[in-house]
């Protein structure tokens, strides 16, 4: 196509006279009518020679996409051209070349990019992680992190179960609703994740427990389970994921995997509760909140400045020492 276009005068490389004069034609220049009307003549002369596809917004996208993606070899050929215009919208380099990667090493359809860059993924992702060392990521400077700390979110998103965000929530009616949209909570639980049961039971010689929801990482290489809890985070939840996750790594785990990880999912947490209990620079167990309805994107991004906040003021102490 574009030497096609080179012939008949449309298109020339960057710093060329042609170039310079096709970057000025978007630019609305007071008391010249011809330059207003060149984005329409150039679509106009683009879709008699090339047919469809060339209108006058598809080609600000292709300009976008243009500056966006200056280095050919850069970009990600999984992708379609759907994909790329749903990346335009986000505007950091950094957060872009991270959809980009996850979105085609992941599989992701446009649909479901959409959902992560609506719901700021990457941004929850650097609220709870190493941000520098996710940055690095993005940028192709390290290979992909395998820490359990890299994979947990706070707050977990869960806006496609449909439930109501106002009134008291049945843990067992969360458990279902979960498992009902079990693809939309594995795209939003992140890579490497493969279901392996609901209330998993485990045994000891006296007694049983049920576990609400148990995943296995490939990446990370163990069990990942998830106790779910619809009202605030108390210190018996934390004593009891405790146990979970000893008596998994004691009964369950194989001799070449990981140790285990738990995930207490809860509607809210007492940052006090986190901090004089286990929860407390473990590397083992979390606890993260839902949110059943996508608060504003203004609203989200005050939660993850908080959140960012209480992690600085954490690390900074133990850096220090």
């Amino acid at each position: 196509m574009r030497w096609k276009a080179r012939q008949k005068g449309l298109w020339r490389g960057p710093g060329t006279r042609g170039h310079d004069h096709c970057q000025q034609c978007w630019l609305p220049v007071a008391g010249v009518p011809r330059v207003a009307t060149m984005p329409q003549t150039l679509a106009s002369s683009l879709a008699s020679e090339f047919g469809r596809g060339f209108d006058v917004s598809n080609l600000r996208y292709m300009r976008l996409f243009y500056k966006a993606f200056p280095i050919r070899d850069a970009l990600r050929h999984e992708l379609s051209w759907t994909h790329y215009r749903t990346l335009l919208r986000v505007e950091g380099e950094p957060a872009r070349l991270w959809y980009m990667k996850e979105a085609a090493s992941q599989g992701w359809t446009t649909r479901s990019l959409e959902r992560q860059i609506n719901t700021l993924y990457y941004e929850r992702l650097l609220a709870s992680s190493d941000r520098s060392a996710v940055e690095e990521e993005a940028n192709g400077g390290i290979a992909p992190l395998q820490t359990a700390r890299y994979f947990v979110r706070d707050p977990v998103m869960l806006e496609f179960l449909g439930l109501p965000g106002m009134g008291r929530l049945l843990e067992a009616d969360l458990e279902r609703a979960l498992l009902d949209n079990l693809q939309s909570f594995l795209l939003e639980l992140g890579r490497g994740f493969a279901f392996v049961g609901r209330q998993f039971r485990i045994s000891t010689e006296s007694k049983d427990f049920y576990i609400d929801l148990v995943f296995y990482n490939y990446l990370l290489k163990c069990f990942v389970l998830f106790d779910l809890k619809s009202g605030e985070l108390t210190h018996q939840d934390i004593g009891q994921m405790d146990m979970y996750v000893r008596m998994m790594d004691d009964l369950k785990r194989a001799s070449d995997d990981n140790p285990t990880v738990g995930i207490i999912l809860c509607a809210d947490k007492d940052a006090s509760v986190v901090r004089y209990s286990v929860l407390h620079e473990n590397e083992q167990i979390f606890a993260s909140r839902y949110k059943l309805v996508l608060p504003s994107e203004d609203e989200l991004r005050a939660e993850l400045d908080r959140e960012r906040d209480t992690l600085a003021k954490r690390i900074g102490p133990e850096e220090s020492q």
